[in-house]
């Protein structure tokens, strides 16, 4: 299909600032013009990238960044034009068009995926209303309630360790399971919890009718515990921390 002149044109404009290493800039524009988009485009770009995952960055030399975040911005066509979405359309790429390359650390997806809950957080317009919730109610005998601002999570990889001194060549035996929240200061705070804890809180979100108690029995039950008093004062203890770093927000009001 023919394109009128100035829509070649803009194309032409538009895939040299994308990759100017495969696309000549128009021939009516000064290099030293072109030179001021190209530089603002990319550097816009790769500032964010940078700084929604700064271990990631911190990872990657210079060279192999830069070629990384070149590929994005030339090959990927982002759905959203917002800029605190390009994380979200840069983890879509490292997942499903990056092809792996050498420098690439095992864990990469889980790592920009924890980097990016982390800004994903902080931004998140949830607010915490208290209605209907007793911050001061029995955690055993009524149903906790959980923030909207806090996110349990698993990784294969203990993704919340990792960084250029501490890259595993494989993921461990053991998952790793955390709760990424936004505490009342607006801070992003990470809990590791073990996988008990981490069941708990699935029974708890899955199950609103479920008390404090019913959820422990459901585990002890699911575990055979040889002496379910351990798991019974275990579980009261996680859901008191819980509630100390203000992922449960107290108990249903019926």
């Amino acid at each position: 299909m023919d394109l009128p002149a100035f829509k070649k044109h803009q194309y032409e404009f538009t895939a040299h600032i994308r990759d100017p290493d495969k696309n000549a800039k128009p021939n009516d524009i000064e290099d030293r013009r072109m030179a001021i988009y190209r530089d603002l485009f990319y550097n816009n770009i790769e500032g964010f990238i940078a700084s929604g995952f700064p271990v990631i960055r911190e990872i990657y030399s210079d060279e192999n960044w830069h070629k990384m975040v070149r590929d994005f911005f030339a090959n990927h066509q982002s759905k959203s034009p917002y800029f605190l979405e390009i994380s979200q359309e840069f983890i879509e790429y490292l997942t499903n068009e990056r092809q792996v390359q050498d420098e690439d650390p095992a864990g990469l997806i889980e790592l920009a995926h924890y980097e990016w809950v982390e800004l994903a957080l902080h931004v998140s317009d949830e607010t915490i209303d208290m209605n209907n919730i007793d911050a001061n109610g029995d955690l055993l005998s009524q149903h906790p309630v959980f923030s909207p601002v806090a996110w349990p999570l698993v990784y294969q990889f203990p993704v919340h360790t990792m960084g250029p001194d501490n890259l595993p060549d494989i993921a461990p035996e053991q998952l790793t399971y955390l709760v990424v929240y936004r505490n009342r200061s607006d801070q992003v705070r990470f809990l590791e919890i073990n996988p008990v804890t981490a069941r708990l809180i699935s029974l708890l979100q899955e199950n609103e009718s479920y008390t404090g108690n019913d959820a422990i029995k459901h585990i002890i039950e699911e575990m055979k515990h040889p002496n379910p008093e351990v798991v019974q004062r275990g579980g009261l203890a996680a859901l008191e921390e819980l509630q100390q770093h203000g992922i449960i927000l107290g108990t249903k009001i019926s």
